[in-house]
């Protein structure tokens, strides 16, 4: 049983925030799509420790072309592990974290929809279902070479260790991150995918939808927009 994480969406909310998440979102006036593929990475070097499995794919079917929507089903289970999303759960919340604007990335689901996401049979999700597992096993025998533990059990000073080597995009030009460096650059995207389209991660952008507004449209406020180019300085991409 999971020791961090208790899911908390049902998979009628967890498959639309997945349906969400195939969208372009526009953050700053940049396109970010959780489906843009990361610049693939050289062969495996030995120093990287990287674990390099494979996975099967999920042999179920997909929704198809003209799903219900009046009684949705989930036509695949969720695949990730207790532990697994313990460690989606960690990840997410040193990502996006709680403060003063709103909640932080696992009081919104969003490992929920990462579970969701990596369990889906399709192709794009499948390419990410085998970088994300790599990279879950790679941290917890990254963390057991450090500190003689797995990722989760690590303290949190342990923990923003082995993320500072992986965070930013120069690491990769240092063969024993490379791998590691775009499998959380992949993970990062996946949850402000997922934390974005949450109705606290709508708000937060100042999104109201589809409203009709009397006179010309005064764009989001300037505010918002600072927060945003703040969001996208401090990912330094």
């Amino acid at each position: 049983m999971s020791t961090v994480y208790n899911p908390k969406m049902t998979r009628r909310e967890s498959l639309k925030r997945m349906g969400s998440m195939t969208s372009v979102v526009m953050i700053g006036g940049i396109a970010v799509a959780c489906e843009a593929p990361e610049p693939k990475a050289t062969a495996v070097n030995a120093s990287s420790h990287w674990p390099d499995l494979d996975f099967a794919a999920i042999s179920e079917n997909g929704y198809g072309t003209d799903p219900s929507m009046i009684s949705p089903t989930a036509p695949w289970p969720r695949t990730l592990s207790a532990a697994q999303l313990d460690q989606v759960a960690v990840l997410s919340d040193i990502i996006c974290p709680r403060d003063e604007r709103g909640p932080s990335a696992t009081e919104v689901g969003v490992p929920d929809v990462i579970d969701e996401w990596v369990s889906a049979p399709y192709s794009s999700q499948h390419r990410d279902r085998v970088q994300i597992l790599n990279g879950l096993q790679w941290l917890d025998e990254e963390a057991g070479r450090r500190f003689g533990s797995p990722f989760v059990a690590a303290s949190d000073a342990q923990q923003i260790e082995i993320i500072e080597d992986i965070a930013y995009r120069d690491r990769r030009d240092i063969p024993e991150f490379e791998h590691a460096v775009q499998f959380f650059a992949r993970l990062r995207r996946l949850v402000f995918g997922g934390y974005f389209t949450s109705p606290e991660g709508v708000a937060d952008i100042g999104y109201i939808g589809n409203v009709p507004i009397a006179g010309d449209y005064p764009g989001p406020t300037d505010e918002a927009m600072a927060h945003l180019n703040q969001v996208i300085a401090d990912l330094d991409m």
